[in-house]
């Protein structure tokens, strides 16, 4: 039986924890403060720790280094009260598996902490290559895994704008990750995908960069973004005709969500810019 060690005296939360259907069959330990858990990781087992909601982050890194000391493998996911870029960089770097800025949901967290109970090989699925608050480059494998562990990370990073344009931002964000991931990687999990997210006082922008062969103009009439009028689908017969399946709704959804997309001329790099009002 899975085990999981809640930090903090917080029984509403931990009972919404125990009752999702994401955590069935796992045992749910609560911990009353760092001294005790760090008192309960060394006396048993433990696969996944949730740091106290009311401690800011910093704290929960330097825990965290703590207890990894006594449990190698155990996984992390901090829970915080609130987080700067900053904060959500070391996180990041620290390599726990997720972060959460409140206000939190329960039924996310429970589901984020199932896949860090299942996850296996996941420590080194996202390299810091560059942190600032307002330039962060990041080098991160072909996995699902990794894929919603970055998006995750992506979408509390931008909590300095409005829910719903950040929504719509991470919306365009993930088509095109997943889009280098599936197309430009066929979700090897050795190959990478290079992101580059950029903060001006403008504009937020996106770069991806694929292993893949990339595409070119005349490969466009097979794909969705060549359908963007009375009807969207018209490319699938296209497609058919040459025994391909379906493809080009991500980079059509991102297309809609941002100003401007821009294309390198190989086609393995792709930058978003979505202006700030």
């Amino acid at each position: 039986m899975s085990r999981i060690l809640l930090i903090g005296s917080h029984d509403g939360f931990g009972r919404d924890l125990q009752s999702s259907g994401a955590l069935a069959g796992c045992e749910l330990v609560t911990a009353h403060g760092n001294v005790d858990a760090v008192r309960h990781v060394r006396a048993r087992a433990i696969d996944v720790v949730i740091t106290d909601p009311d401690t800011p982050v910093r704290d929960d890194l330097a825990l965290v280094d703590e207890l990894l000391a006594a449990r190698p493998g155990l996984k992390a996911i901090v829970l915080a009260p609130a987080a700067a870029p900053a904060d959500l960089i070391d996180a990041i770097r620290a390599r726990v598996f997720a972060c959460f800025v409140a206000p939190f949901d329960a039924g996310q967290v429970a589901e984020m902490t199932r896949r860090a109970i299942d996850a296996a090989d996941w420590r080194d699925g996202i390299s810091m290559e560059s942190g600032l608050p307002e330039w962060i480059s990041l080098t991160v494998n072909c996995r699902h895994l990794t894929a919603e562990r970055l998006i995750h990370f992506m979408s509390e990073y931008r909590r300095d704008i409005p829910a719903d344009d950040r929504d719509s931002l991470m919306t365009a964000f993930r088509e095109m990750l997943m889009n280098a991931m599936e197309h430009g990687a066929g979700f090897d999990p050795e190959k990478v995908i290079r992101v580059t997210a950029i903060r001006t006082s403008r504009a937020i922008v996106y770069h991806f960069r694929d292993p893949g062969a990339g595409f070119t103009a005349d490969m466009l009439d097979r794909s969705a973004l060549s359908n963007t009028g009375a009807d969207p689908a018209a490319h699938l017969d296209r497609r058919a005709e040459l025994g391909l399946r379906p493809g080009g709704f991500g980079m059509l959804v991102a297309k809609q969500v941002v100003d401007e997309m821009l294309y390198n001329e190989r086609g393995n790099e792709v930058t978003l810019i979505k202006r700030l009002t």
